[in-house]
Order: C-alpha cells, then sequence, then structure tokens
C-alpha cells in the first residue's frame, strides 16, 4: 500500500523548534511523519541554514532562499508573501499531483495559481495576520511603525487568496470562526508542540516567567509583572529566556527578578517544569501562546491574564487574573501548597484529547486522498 503524500510548504526553516512558529510547523510534521505520510517540505531559509534534522521526518527537504528587494516594497502584495516568492518553488510543486499544505498566509504565493487549480489546497492559519501587525504597529514608532501599518492594510486585502484554499486549518476557535468567510470548509487545528510524557512531577517555590525577551511584547508583559505585582510583592521570581532587550536589563538590574539570559534548551525545560507558579501576561491577543502550552503541561499553577486566553478554549485550565491585587493574593497561595489532584488530573486530560498532537493531525491526513 502506497503512502499519502504531502508537499508542505513552510515560511522558515522549522527547526532548531524554538520560536512558536516553527515549533507549531515542526512538531506537525513530526506527528505526521509518525502517521505515515511522505512529506517533501519546502523551506523558505534566511538565516538559520539547512538542517539535517528535518531528513529524518521528510522523504525530501528543498530550501528557498528568502529575496528581498527594495522594490518590494512597493508591491501590492504584502512583504511577507512577495519576498517567499519562489518560480523553482511553484515547477517543484508541479512535478506531482500531491496535495499541498501551505504554512502560514506568507507562503500563499501561488495558492490562486491556475496552474495548481486542480490540486487539494490546504492554508494552516497561524494569526489573524493583519490584526498581528496592527498591534505592531500600536507599539512601534518612526518607520517601523510605518511599515506594519503598511503591511498590514495589505495583509487585510489580500487575505481574499483564501477563497482558493480547499481547506483552511485554523489555530484557534475564534479564528475558526473569522476565517469561515473564506472557505465552507475550516477546521480546527490546534497547536502542535513537544507533547512530553505527562506525570506528576514535585515543584520549587518560585514564580516563572519565560519567553523570548526581545519581543515587545514580552518584555512589555515583565515590565507590567514588575510595576503593578512585584512592586511590593517580593517573593522567588524568575525571568528567562532568548535575547533579553535593554528594557528586561534594566528592570533585573533594579532587583525586581533573577534573569537567566538565554539559558540551554535543558536549562529552560528544567525552570518551567519545576515552577510553582507561571505568570503569563500579554496585551496582544494573536493567535496561541505556546508558552501558555509549556505551562500546563507542568505540574505548576497557570495565572494569566484574560488576553492570554482569549479566543482559546483553555480559560477553564489557568487562573485568570486582572487587578494587580488579585495577582498578589494568587501567586502568594499558589506558592503554598502545589497543584491539587483533580486540577492535575484535568490537565491530565486535556492533553490526552484536545491537544493530543498526533489525534489532532489525524484530522489533516484525513484530507489526503
Amino acid at each position: 500500500m502506497s503512502s499519502k503524500k504531502l508537499h508542505i510548504v513552510s515560511f522558515d526553516v522549522p527547526f532548531p523548534a524554538d520560536y512558536g512558529g516553527a515549533i507549531d510547523v515542526f512538531y506537525r510534521l513530526k506527528a505526521l511523519h509518525e502517521l505515515g505520510v511522505e512529506i517533501t517540505l519546502h523551506c523558505f531559509e534566511y538565516g538559520r541554514g539547512q538542517q539535517e534534522k528535518l531528513k529524518e521526518f521528510a522523504h525530501e527537504v528543498i530550501y528557498y532562499p528568502r529575496k528581498k528587494n527594495p522594490l518590494d516594497w512597493l508591491s501590492k502584495k504584502p512583504f511577507i508573501v512577495q519576498t517567499r516568492r519562489s518560480k523553482t518553488l511553484l515547477q517543484n510543486l508541479l512535478k506531482d499531483d500531491a496535495p499541498i499544505l501551505f504554512e502560514g498566509l506568507h507562503t500563499t504565493c501561488f495558492l490562486s495559481d491556475p496552474r495548481l487549480s486542480n490540486r487539494l489546497k490546504m492554508v494552516r492559519t497561524h494569526n489573524i495576520e493583519h490584526e498581528y501587525y496592527f498591534k505592531l504597529a500600536a507599539h512601534s514608532s518612526g518607520w517601523k511603525k510605518w511599515y506594519y501599518q503598511s503591511e498590514a492594510k495589505k495583509l487585510k486585502r489580500y487575505e481574499n487568496v483564501l477563497h482558493s484554499a480547499d481547506v483552511i486549518f485554523a489555530i484557534t476557535p475564534s479564528d475558526l470562526d473569522y476565517f469561515s468567510q473564506y472557505s465552507t470548509d475550516v477546521c480546527h487545528l490546534s497547536p502542535c508542540f513537544d507533547q512530553k510524557a505527562f506525570s506528576r512531577k514535585e515543584t520549587k517555590p518560585y514564580v516563572l516567567f519565560h519567553g523570548n525577551l526581545s519581543v515587545h511584547e514580552n518584555s512589555a508583559g515583565v515590565n507590567w509583572l514588575c510595576e503593578h505585582v512585584f512592586d511590593t510583592l517580593k517573593v522567588p521570581f524568575i525571568v528567562a529566556g532568548k535575547d533579553p532587550n535593554s528594557t528586561v536589563i534594566d528592570l533585573c538590574k533594579n532587583g525586581f527578578f533573577e534573569l537567566h539570559s538565554n539559558p540551554s534548551e535543558e536549562e529552560m525545560n528544567t525552570l518551567i517544569s519545576e515552577a510553582r507558579v507561571h505568570v503569563l501576561v500579554t496585551h496582544q491577543a494573536t493567535g496561541i501562546k505556546l508558552k501558555l502550552i509549556n505551562s500546563l503541561q507542568t505540574s505548576g499553577h497557570v495565572l494569566a491574564n484574560p488576553t492570554m486566553v482569549e479566543g482559546t478554549n483553555l480559560t477553564d485550565h489557568c487562573t485568570i487574573l486582572e487587578h494587580p491585587y488579585e495577582w498578589k493574593h494568587a501567586i502568594t497561595e499558589s506558592l503554598k501548597q502545589e497543584l491539587s489532584d483533580a486540577e492535575f488530573l484535568q490537565r491530565k486530560t486535556l492533553f490526552e484529547t484536545e491537544l493530543n498532537v498526533l489525534e489532532n493531525c489525524r484530522k489533516l491526513v484525513a484530507y489526503l486522498p
């Protein structure tokens, strides 16, 4: 019996799986391989290099340079799409009649191309992209603000290309509702991630915030916590992540927390798995935050603001807090005791059902001829 075949077009090289989009693509690739799908993986490469690891899960891996021409800024297409166009990619997609999964709106330059009209074309949406870029603009200034605003407007217009998709896989239930305007076949596909063995583990009495600390969304979250929660609350507080920006470094110097800058994968995993309390704050409700899922995979309490879980179905698995006095009280009480057996069982069930990566990927495989 021959394998089901699939082309996956990725906006970036998905390994190392060290940020949200790459994690989602890499562990989907891994799961689909485990389910017996023969994959040709197409990657746009612009700094991460070719990765031998990908050959373990893809029958063939093809790389394309992401070409950035100054004239691309003037294109009617969004910059993130225009710079991922490749005639070679189209030629390679036309070599057979296998279905195509476009990872992100970024990769859909050929979605409406008439030469692919007879193909099963699926799009995995990682965000409502124009909303994401408008929010980036709101926190930027100068030429960056202009770029994000311009890109957001282009993305909003360009989104109509999704009418050419046969199937859209949305990352959250609220995104599913939004993208239903473009297709009669929209499916909720939860993010893929490293689904570790889920077992009860004793935690240590400290509070953890983790994430990419060069990103404004995360540094703003740390800043809010320091300004409103840890201004008077004196408990062990650790902030860990990649490339802390000047805001995070200055807050560390002022003694708000212990900073773990650019921890190794092993160190980060240990910090996450041993934290008794995870604090998750964002002011940008887009997609689903994989650090939320990472935190829920542990035996620690997960405290989050409403925006962190907006549009997801994970509210019941977190303690949702808004006012600083609520945060201070919840952190103090959570540090005193481990997660209850009932809460842990509820969380374990979540990862065996709704967030089961392999079972969720079967939804995608069901579409393949």
